[in-house]
């Protein structure tokens, strides 16, 4: 569970990222799970775009993804959120 100020400190490193996954009309399938643990395990910190023609909802959409990720809900803006998870093995960021 992140705390607010690790929450806040996240954000203002996600803030200059650019989306890495896509989410379209096709919505939530394996592939997409796959790339999205992959970016995890490269970059720890994740912002995904849920395209306009998709018919998912946004706060479900990151929920379902974190659930079966392990990784924790950062922010959701719009079509946009940010997802968290530790990369044990080499962490990119020291939280506070």
């Amino acid at each position: 569970m992140l705390s607010g100020k690790q929450r806040s400190y996240l954000r203002s490193k996600a803030n200059n990222l650019k989306p890495y996954v896509h989410i379209g009309k096709e919505g939530l399938n394996e592939s997409v799970y796959d790339q999205i643990d992959k970016v995890l395990d490269d970059h720890e910190l994740v912002k995904i775009r849920i395209l306009d023609n998709s018919l998912e909802n946004i706060n479900e959409v990151a929920e379902n993804v974190c659930d079966k990720m392990g990784a924790e809900i950062v922010q959701v803006i719009g079509n946009v959120f940010v997802i968290y998870r530790k990369n044990v093995e080499e962490p990119i960021y020291n939280l506070p």
